[in-house]
Protein backbone atom coordinates (compact mmCIF):
# COMPACT_ATOMS: atom_id res chain seq x y z
CA UNK A 1 0.00 0.00 0.00
CA UNK A 2 1.35 3.44 -0.96
CA UNK A 3 1.63 5.68 2.09
CA UNK A 4 0.10 9.14 2.16
CA UNK A 5 3.29 11.26 1.79
CA UNK A 6 4.31 9.36 -1.33
CA UNK A 7 0.87 9.83 -2.88
CA UNK A 8 1.10 13.57 -2.32
CA UNK A 9 4.47 13.63 -4.05
CA UNK A 10 3.06 11.65 -6.97
CA UNK A 11 0.24 14.15 -7.35
CA UNK A 12 2.76 16.99 -7.48
CA UNK A 13 4.74 15.22 -10.20
CA UNK A 14 1.57 14.68 -12.24
CA UNK A 15 0.63 18.36 -11.87
CA UNK A 16 4.09 19.38 -13.09
CA UNK A 17 3.91 17.02 -16.05
CA UNK A 18 0.52 18.38 -17.05
CA UNK A 19 1.36 22.05 -16.52
CA UNK A 20 0.97 24.06 -19.72
CA UNK A 21 3.31 26.91 -18.80
CA UNK A 22 6.63 26.91 -16.96
CA UNK A 23 8.32 30.20 -16.00
CA UNK A 24 11.89 30.48 -17.26
CA UNK A 25 14.31 32.78 -15.44
CA UNK A 26 16.71 32.72 -18.40
CA UNK A 27 14.16 34.93 -20.18
CA UNK A 28 14.25 37.68 -17.55
CA UNK A 29 15.92 41.09 -17.90
CA UNK A 30 17.10 43.17 -14.93
CA UNK A 31 16.80 47.00 -15.05
CA UNK A 32 19.38 49.36 -13.49
CA UNK A 33 19.49 53.10 -12.83
CA UNK A 34 22.96 54.59 -13.34
CA UNK A 35 24.01 58.14 -12.50
CA UNK A 36 27.08 60.36 -12.51
CA UNK A 37 29.66 60.46 -9.73
CA UNK A 38 31.62 57.93 -7.70
CA UNK A 39 30.49 55.89 -4.72
CA UNK A 40 26.84 56.84 -5.27
CA UNK A 41 24.18 54.47 -3.96
CA UNK A 42 20.81 56.03 -3.30
CA UNK A 43 17.84 53.97 -2.22
CA UNK A 44 14.16 54.91 -2.51
CA UNK A 45 11.28 53.93 -0.23
CA UNK A 46 9.04 53.71 -3.29
CA UNK A 47 11.14 50.87 -4.79
CA UNK A 48 12.67 48.73 -2.02
CA UNK A 49 15.87 46.99 -3.17
CA UNK A 50 16.32 49.14 -6.27
CA UNK A 51 19.04 51.79 -6.06
CA UNK A 52 20.30 54.66 -8.14
CA UNK A 53 24.03 53.94 -8.50
CA UNK A 54 27.19 55.41 -10.01
CA UNK A 55 29.12 53.38 -12.58
CA UNK A 56 31.58 51.93 -10.04
CA UNK A 57 28.74 50.58 -7.90
CA UNK A 58 26.89 49.39 -11.00
CA UNK A 59 29.91 47.26 -11.87
CA UNK A 60 29.95 45.77 -8.36
CA UNK A 61 26.23 45.01 -8.54
CA UNK A 62 26.67 43.40 -11.94
CA UNK A 63 29.46 41.15 -10.66
CA UNK A 64 27.10 39.71 -8.06
CA UNK A 65 24.12 39.55 -10.40
CA UNK A 66 26.04 37.89 -13.22
CA UNK A 67 27.40 35.40 -10.71
CA UNK A 68 23.81 34.52 -9.75
CA UNK A 69 22.99 33.89 -13.43
CA UNK A 70 21.59 37.15 -14.82
CA UNK A 71 22.53 37.50 -18.49
CA UNK A 72 20.49 40.46 -19.79
CA UNK A 73 20.23 44.00 -18.42
CA UNK A 74 18.39 47.23 -19.23
CA UNK A 75 20.06 50.56 -18.43
CA UNK A 76 18.41 53.86 -17.57
CA UNK A 77 20.65 56.92 -17.33
CA UNK A 78 20.27 59.81 -14.90
CA UNK A 79 22.48 62.81 -15.78
CA UNK A 80 23.67 65.52 -13.41
CA UNK A 81 22.42 68.31 -15.66
CA UNK A 82 19.38 68.55 -17.90
CA UNK A 83 18.24 70.93 -20.64
CA UNK A 84 15.24 71.49 -22.88
CA UNK A 85 16.57 69.25 -25.67
CA UNK A 86 17.87 66.36 -23.57
CA UNK A 87 21.42 66.71 -24.90
CA UNK A 88 22.83 64.31 -22.29
CA UNK A 89 20.97 61.48 -23.99
CA UNK A 90 23.04 61.60 -27.19
CA UNK A 91 26.34 62.99 -25.88
CA UNK A 92 29.38 60.75 -26.44
CA UNK A 93 30.21 61.51 -22.81
CA UNK A 94 26.67 60.80 -21.59
CA UNK A 95 26.07 58.62 -18.56
CA UNK A 96 24.71 55.67 -20.57
CA UNK A 97 27.51 55.83 -23.12
CA UNK A 98 30.13 55.80 -20.35
CA UNK A 99 28.36 53.00 -18.48
CA UNK A 100 28.06 50.80 -21.58
CA UNK A 101 31.73 51.23 -22.44
CA UNK A 102 32.74 50.35 -18.88
CA UNK A 103 30.46 47.29 -18.76
CA UNK A 104 31.73 46.09 -22.12
CA UNK A 105 35.35 46.51 -20.98
CA UNK A 106 34.72 44.73 -17.67
CA UNK A 107 32.49 41.87 -18.82
CA UNK A 108 33.18 41.59 -22.58
CA UNK A 109 30.30 39.73 -24.25
CA UNK A 110 29.14 37.80 -21.19
CA UNK A 111 26.21 40.16 -20.68
CA UNK A 112 23.49 41.41 -23.06
CA UNK A 113 23.17 45.20 -22.80
CA UNK A 114 19.86 46.90 -23.61
CA UNK A 115 19.67 50.69 -23.39
CA UNK A 116 16.61 52.86 -22.93
CA UNK A 117 16.38 55.69 -25.50
CA UNK A 118 13.74 57.97 -24.01
CA UNK A 119 14.63 61.63 -23.48
CA UNK A 120 12.50 62.14 -20.37
CA UNK A 121 15.37 61.54 -17.92
CA UNK A 122 17.46 64.16 -19.76
CA UNK A 123 15.00 67.01 -20.35
CA UNK A 124 14.46 69.71 -17.75
CA UNK A 125 10.71 69.53 -18.39
CA UNK A 126 10.51 65.74 -17.98
CA UNK A 127 8.67 65.04 -21.22
CA UNK A 128 9.79 62.45 -23.76
CA UNK A 129 10.50 64.87 -26.59
CA UNK A 130 11.11 68.37 -27.81
CA UNK A 131 8.57 71.02 -26.81
CA UNK A 132 7.49 73.86 -29.08
CA UNK A 133 4.75 76.27 -28.02
CA UNK A 134 3.76 73.97 -25.18
CA UNK A 135 3.38 70.88 -27.40
CA UNK A 136 5.53 67.79 -27.92
CA UNK A 137 6.74 67.83 -31.53
CA UNK A 138 7.24 64.47 -33.18
CA UNK A 139 9.79 64.80 -36.00
CA UNK A 140 12.50 66.82 -34.19
CA UNK A 141 12.20 64.34 -31.32
CA UNK A 142 12.65 61.39 -33.67
CA UNK A 143 15.86 62.91 -35.03
CA UNK A 144 17.31 63.09 -31.53
CA UNK A 145 16.18 59.55 -30.70
CA UNK A 146 17.97 58.22 -33.77
CA UNK A 147 21.07 60.16 -32.78
CA UNK A 148 20.85 58.68 -29.27
CA UNK A 149 20.46 55.16 -30.64
CA UNK A 150 23.59 55.54 -32.76
CA UNK A 151 25.63 56.80 -29.79
CA UNK A 152 24.50 53.80 -27.72
CA UNK A 153 25.38 51.37 -30.50
CA UNK A 154 28.80 52.99 -30.89
CA UNK A 155 29.37 52.56 -27.14
CA UNK A 156 28.60 48.84 -27.38
CA UNK A 157 24.88 48.32 -26.71
CA UNK A 158 23.41 45.11 -28.13
CA UNK A 159 19.81 46.34 -28.20
CA UNK A 160 18.38 49.85 -28.18
CA UNK A 161 14.91 50.36 -26.74
CA UNK A 162 12.95 53.47 -27.79
CA UNK A 163 10.32 54.06 -25.10
CA UNK A 164 9.01 57.46 -26.20
CA UNK A 165 6.05 56.39 -28.39
CA UNK A 166 6.83 58.96 -31.12
CA UNK A 167 5.58 58.08 -34.60
CA UNK A 168 8.18 56.78 -37.05
CA UNK A 169 11.02 56.47 -34.57
CA UNK A 170 11.66 52.77 -35.25
CA UNK A 171 12.12 53.43 -38.96
CA UNK A 172 14.45 56.38 -38.28
CA UNK A 173 16.54 54.39 -35.82
CA UNK A 174 16.75 51.40 -38.14
CA UNK A 175 17.86 53.66 -40.99
CA UNK A 176 20.66 55.38 -39.07
CA UNK A 177 21.93 52.10 -37.58
CA UNK A 178 22.05 50.46 -41.00
CA UNK A 179 23.71 53.50 -42.60
CA UNK A 180 26.48 53.43 -39.99
CA UNK A 181 27.07 49.68 -40.22
CA UNK A 182 25.35 48.56 -37.02
CA UNK A 183 23.44 45.79 -38.76
CA UNK A 184 23.41 43.54 -35.69
CA UNK A 185 22.16 46.12 -33.20
CA UNK A 186 18.57 45.12 -32.47
CA UNK A 187 15.61 47.39 -31.75
CA UNK A 188 13.28 46.57 -28.87
CA UNK A 189 10.35 48.91 -29.48
CA UNK A 190 8.02 49.98 -26.71
CA UNK A 191 5.17 49.42 -29.12
CA UNK A 192 2.20 49.36 -26.76
CA UNK A 193 3.22 51.68 -23.93
CA UNK A 194 0.15 52.87 -22.10
CA UNK A 195 -0.29 56.11 -20.19
CA UNK A 196 -0.43 54.41 -16.82
CA UNK A 197 -0.52 55.17 -13.11
CA UNK A 198 1.79 52.19 -12.55
CA UNK A 199 4.90 54.25 -13.43
CA UNK A 200 4.99 56.45 -10.32
CA UNK A 201 7.84 54.74 -8.40
CA UNK A 202 10.03 54.68 -11.53
CA UNK A 203 9.65 58.41 -12.03
CA UNK A 204 10.81 59.03 -8.47
CA UNK A 205 14.00 57.00 -8.98
CA UNK A 206 14.68 58.26 -12.52
CA UNK A 207 13.71 61.87 -11.76
CA UNK A 208 11.59 61.88 -14.90
CA UNK A 209 8.16 63.11 -13.82
CA UNK A 210 6.85 65.75 -16.27
CA UNK A 211 6.97 69.28 -14.88
CA UNK A 212 3.63 70.10 -16.49
CA UNK A 213 0.72 68.19 -17.97
CA UNK A 214 0.90 64.47 -18.61
CA UNK A 215 1.88 62.06 -21.39
CA UNK A 216 -1.56 61.27 -22.76
CA UNK A 217 -0.79 62.96 -26.09
CA UNK A 218 1.84 60.35 -26.98
CA UNK A 219 1.39 57.36 -24.69
CA UNK A 220 -1.56 55.06 -25.33
CA UNK A 221 -5.02 55.25 -23.81
CA UNK A 222 -5.32 52.23 -21.50
CA UNK A 223 -8.91 51.78 -22.65
CA UNK A 224 -7.83 50.82 -26.18
CA UNK A 225 -6.92 47.35 -27.40
CA UNK A 226 -7.27 47.59 -31.17
CA UNK A 227 -5.09 50.69 -31.16
CA UNK A 228 -2.37 48.62 -29.46
CA UNK A 229 -2.54 46.12 -32.31
CA UNK A 230 -2.11 48.91 -34.87
CA UNK A 231 0.91 50.31 -33.02
CA UNK A 232 2.51 46.88 -32.79
CA UNK A 233 2.03 46.16 -36.48
CA UNK A 234 3.38 49.60 -37.38
CA UNK A 235 6.59 49.08 -35.38
CA UNK A 236 7.11 45.63 -36.86
CA UNK A 237 6.70 47.04 -40.37
CA UNK A 238 9.25 49.75 -39.54
CA UNK A 239 11.85 47.18 -38.52
CA UNK A 240 11.42 46.38 -34.83
CA UNK A 241 13.15 43.14 -33.83
CA UNK A 242 11.25 42.84 -30.54
CA UNK A 243 8.01 44.54 -29.50
CA UNK A 244 7.08 45.43 -25.95
CA UNK A 245 3.90 45.78 -23.92
CA UNK A 246 4.09 48.08 -20.90
CA UNK A 247 2.79 47.77 -18.17
CA UNK A 248 2.21 44.05 -17.80
CA UNK A 249 -0.02 43.07 -14.91
CA UNK A 250 -3.26 44.67 -16.11
CA UNK A 251 -2.55 44.05 -19.80
CA UNK A 252 -2.65 40.27 -20.25
CA UNK A 253 -5.24 40.70 -22.98
CA UNK A 254 -2.85 42.96 -24.90
CA UNK A 255 -0.03 40.41 -24.53
CA UNK A 256 -2.35 37.72 -25.88
CA UNK A 257 -3.44 39.88 -28.81
CA UNK A 258 0.20 40.67 -29.61
CA UNK A 259 1.07 36.98 -29.62
CA UNK A 260 -1.66 36.35 -32.17
CA UNK A 261 -0.39 38.96 -34.64
CA UNK A 262 3.36 39.36 -34.04
CA UNK A 263 6.00 37.43 -36.01
CA UNK A 264 8.72 38.86 -33.73
CA UNK A 265 9.39 38.14 -30.02
CA UNK A 266 7.30 39.87 -27.38
CA UNK A 267 8.69 41.52 -24.25
CA UNK A 268 6.57 42.53 -21.27
CA UNK A 269 7.66 45.20 -18.79
CA UNK A 270 6.68 44.32 -15.23
CA UNK A 271 6.82 47.96 -14.18
CA UNK A 272 7.75 49.78 -10.98
CA UNK A 273 4.26 50.18 -9.57
CA UNK A 274 3.59 46.47 -9.97
CA UNK A 275 6.90 45.65 -8.29
CA UNK A 276 6.40 48.10 -5.42
CA UNK A 277 2.89 46.86 -4.64
CA UNK A 278 4.20 43.32 -4.23
CA UNK A 279 7.17 44.45 -2.13
CA UNK A 280 5.05 46.63 0.15
CA UNK A 281 2.35 44.07 0.82
CA UNK A 282 4.81 41.19 1.25
CA UNK A 283 6.82 43.25 3.76
CA UNK A 284 3.66 43.43 5.90
CA UNK A 285 3.32 39.66 5.76
CA UNK A 286 0.03 39.71 3.89
CA UNK A 287 1.30 37.63 0.94
CA UNK A 288 4.06 35.13 0.17
CA UNK A 289 6.44 37.09 -2.08
CA UNK A 290 8.02 34.06 -3.76
CA UNK A 291 4.68 32.49 -4.61
CA UNK A 292 3.02 35.65 -5.88
CA UNK A 293 6.02 36.71 -7.99
CA UNK A 294 6.16 33.22 -9.52
CA UNK A 295 2.45 33.43 -10.27
CA UNK A 296 2.78 36.87 -11.87
CA UNK A 297 5.74 35.82 -14.06
CA UNK A 298 3.91 32.65 -15.09
CA UNK A 299 0.87 34.71 -16.09
CA UNK A 300 3.03 36.82 -18.41
CA UNK A 301 4.49 33.72 -20.06
CA UNK A 302 1.04 32.10 -20.25
CA UNK A 303 -0.38 35.17 -22.00
CA UNK A 304 2.35 34.96 -24.66
CA UNK A 305 5.43 36.83 -23.47
CA UNK A 306 8.79 35.61 -24.74
CA UNK A 307 10.81 37.71 -22.28
CA UNK A 308 10.13 39.89 -19.24
CA UNK A 309 11.77 43.01 -17.85
CA UNK A 310 11.25 42.91 -14.09
CA UNK A 311 12.74 44.47 -10.97
CA UNK A 312 12.08 41.09 -9.31
CA UNK A 313 14.75 39.50 -11.54
CA UNK A 314 17.58 39.84 -9.00
CA UNK A 315 15.54 38.15 -6.24
CA UNK A 316 14.34 35.42 -8.60
CA UNK A 317 17.90 34.50 -9.55
CA UNK A 318 19.42 34.96 -6.11
CA UNK A 319 16.76 32.93 -4.31
CA UNK A 320 16.08 30.49 -7.16
CA UNK A 321 12.35 31.08 -6.92
CA UNK A 322 11.78 29.08 -10.12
Amino acid sequence: MIDRPRRLRSNEIIRNLAAETKPDRSKLIMPYFVTEGTGVREGFDSMPGIDRVSIDNLIEDLKADINSGIEAILLFGIPNTKDDVGSGAYSDNGIIQKAVRKIRKEFKDTILIITDLCLCEYTDHGHCGIIERGQIVNDPTVELLARTALSHAEAGADIVAPSDMMDGRVSAIRSVLEDKGFHNTAIMAYSAKFCSSFYGPFRAVAGSAPSFGDRKSYQMDFRNGREAEREIISDINEGADIIMIKPGLSYGDIIYRAKEISPVPICVYNVSGEYSMVKTVSAKGFIDEKRIVTEIMTSFFRAGSDMIISYHTRDIFKERWF
